[in-house]
């Protein structure tokens, strides 16, 4: 019943947008890493792809002009690079000296680009930040290649520019660092509208739920037609509800029951208390005592059956697991009920065991039997027989059966299906629910239907069923 006062959501703070301010500001803190993370990557690339098509010019342009000296000569290295220079591109030839033999323009002729001196086929590769010899002060990048020819080595230099490479790396630098604050921006503000839909309809959700009390469990939440987790939410939300107003109908029908079988016996203690009260002579007592003491002990039968079930209910039941010969418990209960019956009792006992309780499984062989002793006319037979995994005791009496429609029902608490079974026969109605709960916990079953002569039969099955000692084997029939 806590659980449902609770449910009112009135009172409680309203949101201020913390979901929806958390969300924007970690939609855009992982979408700026991930620009950082990617536009690093992206410039380092672009800048090793651009590096590397320049050198593969320079090197591509110095291995031709070495090719033309190496198989034509020197003079026709000087006209091949005089007329198929390419721009950003300086060429020389150079001496073993170092002077300048040949040079693609004449600002390149005064002074050598570089100082290397590589061997014959050989290149080498330098990054120099300018060329004064050339007036240039942009950024270059040298190779070199070494190349024999009429015995001579000489060297053909290339000088080829990197500021176009490197004006486009700063533009694209530029270009990212620009539209990531207008990125971060348009993902700020679609995360901020997509998680505001999504939270209204949460909110909305909230909203029906605060308006349920405890007075009013039928209101339900409405489901959006989304097919997503919202929907999901709202029927769940709405399953939820069904399982507490159910409860909650349960927990009131349960009180009710509980105190009209409290009523009348309290009603007459009060009665007869009062009436040998008045009575000074005590005669009074002496003829009621004992109709009070019955009194007395039903209302304690009745609490401690109602007990049993609140532990079972919340799972506190607690059960001592032991190695249990059912035929013995059986046989002491029929023992018992022999003692108190007008009725024939037949029994036909095979040895069985099963681990559980054997106080709460005499509990429940108990109330089954006292059950079919209420209503038999004659007869009660008890049976019991052992499978490989599995143990069935049958409790059958020549009464009236159990309706089909009720043999479920009249597992329930405070369940009485008719006159011929009203509580003038005897009983609280709380016997067979304690039976099927009992059952429940040592992982059994326990079901009502027809005897196959006719009759009333209850069966209880117990799975998992231990072998039964060889020193026990045989039969037990007692009439």
């Amino acid at each position: 019943m806590d659980a449902v006062r609770m449910l009112g959501g009135r009172g409680l703070p309203r949101p201020r947008w913390g979901v929806r301010k958390r969300a924007t500001a970690t939609a855009v803190f992982v979408v700026a890493v991930a620009l950082l993370i990617g536009g690093l990557t992206l410039l380092v690339a672009l800048q090793t792809s651009l590096v590397a098509a320049a050198e593969a010019a320079a090197r591509g342009e110095a291995e031709e002009v070495a090719a033309q000296i190496s198989g034509q000569g020197l003079d026709e290295g000087r006209r091949f690079i005089e007329s198929a220079a390419h721009f950003g591109q300086y060429v020389q030839i150079l001496d073993p000296e170092g002077s300048v033999l040949a040079s693609s323009v004449p600002a390149a002729a005064a002074a050598p680009l570089t100082g290397l001196r590589p061997d014959d086929g050989k290149t080498l590769i330098e990054d120099v930040p300018e060329l004064p010899s050339l007036g240039d002060d942009d950024d270059f990048l040298v190779v070199a290649t070494g190349v024999r020819s009429d015995g001579v080595l000489r060297t053909v230099v290339v000088a080829a520019t990197v500021q176009v490479e490197a004006n486009t790396l700063a533009t694209v630098s530029w270009f990212v660092l620009g539209a990531t604050p207008l990125l971060l921006t348009l993902v700020g503000i679609a995360v901020w509208v997509l998680v505001g839909r999504s939270l209204r309809q949460v909110e909305r959700i909230r909203d029906q739920v605060a308006m349920i009390s405890a007075r009013r469990l039928d209101g339900r939440v409405e489901v959006p037609p989304t097919a997503d987790e919202m929907q999901a939410l709202a029927q769940t939300m709405n399953s939820m509800l069904d399982r507490l107003e159910a409860a909650d109908l349960e927990q009131r029908r349960f009180v009710s029951d509980a105190s009209h079988e409290l009523r009348s016996p309290l009603a007459t203690l009060s009665a007869g208390v009062e009436i040998a009260a008045a009575d000074p002579s005590g005669r009074t007592w002496e003829e009621m005592k004992s109709v009070l003491a019955g009194e007395t002990a039903r209302m304690r039968y009745l609490v401690e059956d109602l007990l049993t079930l609140a532990k079972t209910n919340d799972g506190g039941l607690r059960l001592e697991q032991a190695d249990v010969d059912l035929d013995d418990v059986l046989n002491g209960e029929i023992g018992r009920l022999r003692s108190t019956s007008l009725h024939r009792i037949e029994a036909r006992l095979e040895p069985a065991r099963i681990t559980g309780d054997a106080r709460r499984l005499a509990q429940v062989i108990r109330n089954v039997l006292d059950n079919a002793d209420r209503y038999a006319k004659s007869v009660i037979a008890v049976d019991v027989h052992s499978a490989e995994t599995q143990v069935v005791i049958t409790i059958d009496n020549d009464g009236p059966p159990v309706p089909a429609p009720d043999r479920e029902r009249i597992f329930e608490r405070f369940v009485r299906l008719d006159d011929s079974r009203s509580r003038e026969r005897g009983g609280s109605g709380l016997g067979l629910a304690i039976a099927a709960a009992v059952m429940a916990a040592h992982h059994g079953s326990i079901g009502a239907s027809e005897a196959p002569g006719g009759g009333c039969r209850f069966e209880m099955v117990f799975s998992h069923a231990a072998p039964a000692s060889e020193s026990r084997t045989g039969k037990k029939v007692s009439r």
